[in-house]
């Protein structure tokens, strides 16, 4: 008979086996002391709260500004990011208002920036949240996005090329600087000198701040049928006029046409200039040149470039090249380009605004596809006795409530006579709820939807959670404030904030805050503007508008 161990008759080898396992457990994030496990469960916590009957949105303030509003968690930038809000307590707080600057300081683009888990940085401040901004002077600041002090500047580079554009590679790894098309001025056209390069990118790892390097986009490498570029998850994407577009392997060609390595700061020698990396005047140096084309990935041709891809295994979405095609989608295996099966997806809608398709954003391998009175979720599943075929199957549908749907052909008049439309309404009609916004709260599992209906000047629209899971309707939000179709609108639903930012003619913004108050009492002040009473004050020069 072997010896018990002490403790409930386990063996030491039982004991081993289950550290092993607490061990493997634990390496994947299922450690029950683990902080990740608690902000689960918080979360969870947080999405029954707001899911239930008792739970309303209050929209406690309101702000107008004159130049556009951003939204970043919890923080809320106006006047090109001179002032920032924090939308987190029920009233208005400023965490920094700056002086109003020169147009040679504009802020071009930005990007938020979270400091990564479990890594050693070599700043305090890097454990802050900070926002990378591109300036019109080509300028890339690193801010601290509570304060707007300077953390770390960058010098791009001088008046060859103008940098526009920021956009992650790899999501708080690795960012990507993108010019604005070179364009000759007309003196020089007129004179028939030709432009050969058109892009310049510049990409850096972040946190610590470190270059990688640039490099140009020519047309005598890549074509004179060139109109856009970008970089993302590591492949480098070339877009041309034909709706062709071309996948490369971004880190093969930094690995390959890389000419020399720069460190930020450090003096260097290029091509007959003397700087430092990343000072005025000189710069970054050009330092990845492509004196080849390189190896293909990829080609697919699809209209206006609508590409994407994602699904598991990898598929990719497009829209045949043939603007009767506009509204059509093809899923097809990323391995052999086969469609699959049920892969032509096609609402057949009858509206102004297309419906549009993309892979969930839950990492899931589903699709969404919105229409105007249709939201569908599609899954990716293997052919039954064909697992070499995938077939893309519905997983849940959600429908506009279109109860009152004013799309008679015939009606009768109050004196009995019979009148018949020589049109129908079409699909996305204002008259009709109609979806406007479809988006995915990745913290709480939740899909939103925002749907809207327009009867003359007066709309109203409603936010929705869903069951990311099965489509069931968990929730639904009035907002208050009219909703005219015909201006720009953007929503966020961030754990227990909704943001609704509005853009209206002669570039005035708006921006409703809503707030999760839990409150069991009958009171319809949450969902009913007749009965608000509003008041203002001013903070920062900014007046607010509270209820």
């Amino acid at each position: 008979m072997r010896p018990q161990a002490a403790g409930g008759g386990r063996t030491a080898g039982s004991q081993a086996h289950n550290v092993c396992r607490l061990l493997t457990r634990r390496a994947h994030g299922f450690y029950t002391r683990d902080a990740g496990v608690a902000h689960r469960r918080n979360l969870g916590l947080l999405r029954k709260i707001i899911c239930q009957e008792g739970t309303k949105f209050k929209n406690v303030w309101t702000t107008h500004s004159a130049s556009p509003i951003a939204y970043e968690r919890g923080r809320i930038y106006l006047d090109n990011y001179q002032c920032c809000i924090s939308s987190v307590a029920q009233e208005p707080r400023v965490l920094y208002q700056k002086p109003k600057c020169s147009k040679s300081e504009k802020i071009e683009d930005a990007l938020l920036l979270e400091c990564p888990l479990g890594e050693m940085l070599p700043s305090a401040s890097d454990y802050k949240s900070s926002l990378i901004v591109l300036t019109v002077q080509n300028w890339l600041l690193r801010l601290s996005a509570d304060s707007g002090e300077i953390l770390e500047k960058i010098y791009l580079a001088g008046s060859c090329c103008k940098f526009r554009y920021l956009s992650w590679d790899t999501p708080q790894e690795v960012l990507v600087v993108k010019s604005a098309q070179n364009k000759l001025p007309a003196a020089a056209q007129q004179a028939d000198i030709q432009q050969s390069v058109l892009f310049y990118l510049a990409v850096f790892q972040v946190l610590p701040l470190s270059f990688i390097g640039m490099l140009e986009i020519n047309k005598k490498i890549f074509g004179n049928s060139v109109t856009d570029v970008a970089v993302s998850n590591g492949i480098l994407i070339v877009m041309h006029s034909m709706g062709l577009v071309r996948l490369y392997n971004f880190q093969a060609i930094s690995e390959q046409f890389m000419e020399q390595r720069f460190d930020l700061g450090h003096e260097f020698n290029w091509n007959g200039q003397v700087g430092v990396v990343g000072k005025y005047p000189f710069g970054l140096p050009c330092n990845i040149k492509i004196t080849d084309t390189p190896p293909l990935l990829f080609e697919a041709s699809s209209l206006e470039n609508a590409f994407q891809i994602g699904g598991y295994p990898w598929h990719y979405i497009i829209t045949p090249n043939k603007k009767k095609h506009r509204g059509v989608f093809h899923i097809c295996s990323l391995k052999d380009n086969a469609l699959a099966k049920n892969g032509i997806q096609d609402m057949k809608c009858c509206s102004l605004e297309p419906d549009w398709i993309y892979f969930h954003p839950d990492m899931s391998g589903r699709i969404i596809h919105v229409g105007p009175d249709l939201v569908k979720v599609l899954k990716l599943k293997e052919v039954k006795n064909n697992t070499d075929q995938m077939e893309i199957a519905e997983d849940f549908t959600i429908v506009a409530n279109r109860e009152n749907s004013v799309n008679n052909t015939v009606t009768v008049t109050a004196s009995g006579r019979v009148v018949k439309k020589r049109f129908n309404l079409l699909d996305d009609d204002p008259e009709q709820e109609t979806f406007k916004i479809v988006d995915y709260e990745d913290e709480l599992d939740l899909l939103s939807t925002v749907a809207v209906t327009q009867i003359g000047a007066d709309g109203r629209a409603h936010l929705d959670f869903h069951c990311n899971e099965h489509g069931i309707l968990l929730k639904s939000i009035p907002l208050l404030e009219s909703w005219d179709v015909t201006y720009s609108h953007e929503v966020y639903f961030d754990k227990d904030l909704v943001l609704h930012i509005e853009q209206k003619p002669n570039r005035r913004f708006s921006c409703y805050v809503y707030q999760m108050v839990c409150d069991t009492a009958k009171d319809d002040e949450c969902s009913s503007p007749e009965k608000t009473e509003r008041m203002f004050c001013k903070k920062g020069g900014r007046i607010f508008e509270f209820i």
